[in-house]
């Protein structure tokens, strides 16, 4: 896949003197791309790439999300276009057309609170002591 990705200077502004191409994972893929043209080469290349050892994407399960963009032309894999989205969960974050992480964090503290709520009988107990809910908070971490 590196050489299908790297193709280039197609990736986005790392830092001063790298570009960041991609973001690999187990099984998945993001590219990043600064046009829409540069992001529909790197996704046909990813696709040739992959079919030339047997390989398919799952065109259901891939997203465009756009990012400071006022292009709107779909980009395709096999001539069908790809859902565009707002906002997507990748390794647990929440990553959203803004660029920001505001969703992200409130999303987690709501989760944190729903987490520690579940428990309000405990942190409520007279019958524990505060050693025993400090045990049973740090069981957790």
């Amino acid at each position: 896949m590196k050489t299908s990705t790297s193709e280039g200077k197609h990736g986005i502004q790392w830092t001063y003197r790298m570009q960041l191409d991609d973001l690999d994972f187990a099984d998945d893929l993001a590219l990043l791309s600064q046009t829409q043209q540069q992001m529909q080469e790197k996704t046909n290349s990813v696709a040739a790439a992959s079919a030339a050892v047997g390989l398919n994407i799952y065109k259901g399960k891939s997203k465009v999300l756009r990012y400071n963009t006022a292009c709107t032309n779909p980009i395709t894999i096999d001539r069908e276009d790809l859902e565009d989205v707002k906002t997507f969960t990748c390794l647990g974050s929440i990553i959203d057309e803004h660029g920001g992480s505001d969703v992200d964090v409130k999303t987690r503290i709501c989760k944190a609170r729903a987490a520690y709520l579940q428990l309000r009988n405990i942190w409520n107990s007279k019958q524990l002591s505060t050693n025993t809910k400090v045990t049973i908070f740090n069981t957790n971490t």
